[in-house]
């Protein structure tokens, strides 16, 4: 299958062109494309159960979405988020998407991810709270 790459930069203006086109209503869009992305991620980590958010994390990683993410049951911290850039609010909405879709699949239940914490609001890092639904 192919791929592209799309750097930091390139992300951060299709954001800007979204929102000034959708305001705050585009945020739902990038979460949703999480999902979509974080699909096929989840599917590839599902191949070898126990060792499952080893695996997320690490095509994470090798993808270039975060640089450092750490997994338990009801939290995910993540160091070094590409969907970060200086802001007053959370920015990580497609990676928020696509670790909702992982705790999805491995749970086999819906979840609600929330990000809590968000390096582009100032914190040292990016933190997300998933809820089982």
């Amino acid at each position: 299958m192919r791929s592209v790459k799309i750097d930091q930069s390139e992300l951060r203006q299709i954001k800007e062109l979204y929102e000034g086109v959708m305001s705050h209503a585009c945020h739902g869009l990038f979460f949703k494309e999480g999902s979509v992305i974080g699909s096929g991620m989840a599917e590839e980590a599902l191949k070898d159960r126990g060792r499952y958010f080893e695996r997320v994390g690490h095509i994470l990683k090798e993808r270039g979405w975060v640089d450092e993410i750490a997994f338990t049951d009801h939290e995910v911290v993540v160091k070094g988020s590409i969907e970060v850039a200086p802001s007053d609010i959370p920015t990580c909405h497609r990676l928020r998407g696509m670790l909702r879709e992982f705790y999805e699949r491995f749970k086999g239940s819906r979840a609600k991810c929330t990000e809590e914490m968000c390096a582009s609001t100032g914190h040292p890092e990016c933190r997300f709270r998933i809820e089982e639904m």
